[in-house]
């Protein structure tokens, strides 16, 4: 009996170290290069709508179920979706626009698991014609939760489909 008592305070003790230890928060950003004025860029990254176009996950289920609330384009415009198991269940709210240079959401995820992450696109003039785009998202790892992420590289995971979207972002509007 006594063993078992030592084998289990053990266990609590491991699951409290790698709570401690495991990433608390993280951040996952790419970034790209468009040809564009940043006008230009940026009054169409403003229109959450638009992701459809460019957005990896929407290539991941067409199908999606997608209900909108709001006016896009506009701080407090909410897109929910229904998708998949690649997409899950969710809805973004945009809750801040600074012109040319930043539109800010956050993502609310329902399924597979339920997480809030905040995210973002940034847009930053090289010259007249050239724009840097970055999008991105932050979120906090809570514990025992966070233990999760000792294992799973959120960057590697995200990051490519990151850099897949950007790619057709890219494409989109520098064709137009």
């Amino acid at each position: 009996m006594i063993i078992a008592l030592y084998v289990i305070l053990a266990i609590i003790a491991v699951i409290i170290l790698l709570a401690v230890i495991a990433p608390k928060n993280y951040n996952v950003s790419r970034s790209v290069i468009i040809k564009k004025p940043i006008a230009e860029v940026f009054n169409y990254l403003k229109y959450i709508k638009n992701q459809d176009d460019w957005s990896p996950w929407k290539k991941k289920d067409p199908d999606m179920k997608q209900t909108f609330t709001g006016t896009d384009g506009e701080i407090g415009f909410v897109s929910r979706w229904e998708g998949n198991k690649d997409v899950g269940v969710g809805e973004q709210e945009l809750t801040g626009i600074t012109e040319n240079s930043s539109v800010e959401s956050q993502l609310r995820f329902y399924k597979p698991w339920k997480s809030q992450s905040d995210a973002y696109i940034t847009t930053r003039e090289i010259d007249a014609n050239t724009t840097e785009v970055v999008w991105g998202f932050t979120g906090v790892n809570k514990p025992p939760s966070n233990i999760f992420f000792l294992f799973f590289n959120m960057d590697k995971a995200v990051g490519k489909d990151f850099e897949e979207g950007l790619s057709d972002l890219k494409r989109i509007l520098e064709s137009k």
